[in-house]
């Protein structure tokens, strides 16, 4: 089975997605790419997270190519395609419609550094215009919107979050739900305090000596 890791970890992480509350049903969605191979997996569309296994994945080429599996691809493979292939240091998208950010994104607003763990996307989390779901135009408004960031919450739609592993990109999806939250609760009370830029950047590099190195 081609990259069975790859799908296993999809399987594994797709549940995670349910029991984190980061969406419902089956919704949302995550790919991840084998550099080395260039193929990417992808959450199969409209499957149960319980219920996916890792034969259910499907395998593609970047260009879309259907390489290995018998389901169709996520409904929203064009975006994953597209920022997979437009940055090299991404290998996994995670796609949630997590309820504080899609709030945020349904006022369409961006979501500011109220919190220095928006530092998992940069110094905010900028928003994509909205768009039909699965469509190009959709792809190309996420592409052009997140930039160097490692989020960008979908007017009227949700979260998308990318890293160098699916383990990252999902850390991403969770912290930037608790920020959305922490600046929903904020709002209600008053006007938050926002970090400046001058902060973030020095949170960016202690994020990056964060944690257990190898």
């Amino acid at each position: 089975m081609l990259l069975e890791k790859e799908r296993e970890a999809i399987v594994t992480f797709g549940r995670k997605l349910i029991t984190s509350q980061l969406t419902t049903g089956s919704g949302g969605n995550l790919s991840v790419m084998n550099r080395e191979a260039n193929l990417i997996a992808i959450k199969p569309s409209g499957v149960d997270y319980f219920e996916m296994q890792p034969e259910d994945v499907v395998v593609m080429t970047p260009e879309g190519r259907i390489v290995e599996g018998d389901k169709k691809p996520s409904s929203e493979v064009n975006f994953h395609l597209g920022l997979l292939q437009s940055r090299p240091e991404i290998n996994a998208v995670v796609h949630t419609h997590s309820v504080y950010a899609t709030t945020i994104a349904c006022l369409n607003w961006e979501l500011p550094a109220v919190h220095y763990l928006v530092g998992y996307s940069g110094n905010k989390v900028p928003l994509a215009p909205y768009a039909t779901f699965g469509t190009q135009a959709l792809a190309d408004h996420i592409a052009a919107a997140i930039g160097h960031y490692n989020a960008c919450l979908m007017a009227n739609h949700g979260l998308v979050t990318v890293g160098p592993n699916l383990a990252t990109a999902f850390a991403a999806a969770e912290e930037i739900e608790l920020v959305a939250r922490i600046y929903y609760q904020a709002r209600c009370i008053g006007n938050p305090v926002i970090l400046s830029d001058e902060e973030m950047a020095v949170v960016g590099e202690k994020f990056k000596t964060y944690g257990q190195k190898k």
